[in-house]
């Protein structure tokens, strides 16, 4: 009986592994088994992280590689016009591709005032010694001021013209080339959504106001880690630290955020949408790395309007430009902030974390 079991036993396999009646699966058969098996998503995620490790690179290598001036807004100070003046100004438009927009300003005071509004990234006025004053802004942009001081130099040289190039806005000396409220910014780009990330694979359980409670939470403490590592740790920045602070967890709150809504919608995939609108576009279009006037035009436009560009213009202006902030960003912070909350709780049914609630007549039984 127990051979007959086991002879059973075996063809009953055999007829699981090969259909029925003994013949092979049909290829039908076969796609049915794999798609139902973990190699399909293995398969898909293979290809998935392949694509995005080439976008990645692929897309900081077209915002970074070669900055190209597009629109430049600069300050002319309006004097008597002068032959040599015309002729430096005329080789600036020619050196940078008539990308420079001159706006005329009545006087130093006016230029000044608009430089520190960021409506201009440089003044062009006549210097004490008859030839030109170049002054640039480091802190509107460090390639930008760099691109703008190489050019009137050269262009003093062609055209026999005295310039004068000065730094009226220059960045902090630990932060020479103004990268450092860019990775600020990233870090928390990329830890708000990661922390969102771990949250749904460590904490699946939590209810939906629970979920937004641990986000606002390390996102609170995340930001203050941040902020305190480069000021008070490294000394590279020194930040208005409450409001930068402020910046940076509202930043990874938004991000945390922003993924929850992917997976409220897209389930296991949020993945994709997260890094493609957070890392792929926001990040090389955010203008911490290169100044927008010299991203593609596209990106240029459209990083303002994405929480990391947000995030980015927003410390840019709490360090540099303490007297001259805009809201803009933190319109656009809080737009996306409430967006994917709100789609994620009207859609919270939907979103594979949460737990049953006990009823409570059963809880008193028990």
């Amino acid at each position: 009986m127990s051979g007959s079991d086991e002879n059973g036993g075996e063809q009953g396999g055999s007829s699981e592994r090969h259909g029925a009646h003994g013949r092979p699966l049909t290829l039908r058969e076969r796609w049915e088994a794999y798609k139902n098996s973990p190699f399909l998503p293995a398969t898909v995620l293979v290809l998935i992280v392949a694509a995005a490790a080439g976008l990645f690179a692929g897309s900081y290598t077209y915002a970074m590689a070669d900055p190209t001036p597009h629109r430049i807004p600069a300050a002319l100070v309006t004097r008597p016009a002068a032959e040599r003046g015309e002729a430096f100004v005329a080789g600036m438009e020619k050196a940078l591709d008539a990308s420079l927009e001159l706006r005329d300003y009545p006087d130093v005071a006016d230029a000044r005032r608009a430089l520190d509004e960021q409506k201009v990234f440089a003044i062009v006025r006549a210097s004490d010694s008859g030839g030109v004053a170049l002054d640039v802004a480091g802190a509107s942009g460090a390639s930008v001021a760099e691109l703008l001081g190489e050019a009137g130099l050269k262009v003093g040289d062609a055209t026999g013209v005295e310039v004068t190039v000065r730094d009226v806005k220059p960045l902090q000396r630990g932060d020479p080339r103004g990268l450092a409220l860019f990775y600020i910014s990233l870090a928390a780009v990329i830890m708000g959504f990661l922390g969102a990330i771990q949250l749904s694979v460590h904490a699946h359980g939590l209810n939906p106001a629970e979920r937004i409670a641990f986000t606002a939470a390390y996102a609170l403490l995340g930001g203050f880690a941040i902020a305190a590592a480069v000021d008070w740790w490294l000394g590279a920045v020194d930040l208005p630290f409450v409001q930068s602070w402020l910046i940076l967890a509202f930043t990874m709150f938004t991000s945390g955020m922003v993924f929850t809504m992917f997976n409220t919608l897209m389930g296991r995939w949020a993945m994709i949408p997260t890094w493609g609108v957070m890392v792929l576009l926001g990040n090389p279009s955010s203008g911490g790395a290169v100044s927008w006037p010299l991203l593609p035009s596209a990106l240029g436009h459209i990083g303002r309007w994405l929480p990391p560009g947000a995030s980015v213009n927003a410390q840019h202006t709490a360090v540099y430009y303490q007297g001259h902030q805009f809201v803009f960003p933190y319109l656009v912070l809080a737009g996306w902030a409430l967006v994917s909350c709100a789609v994620f709780w009207v859609w919270r049914h939907r979103h594979p974390g949460g737990r049953a609630r006990t009823p409570e007549h059963a809880a008193a039984a028990t």
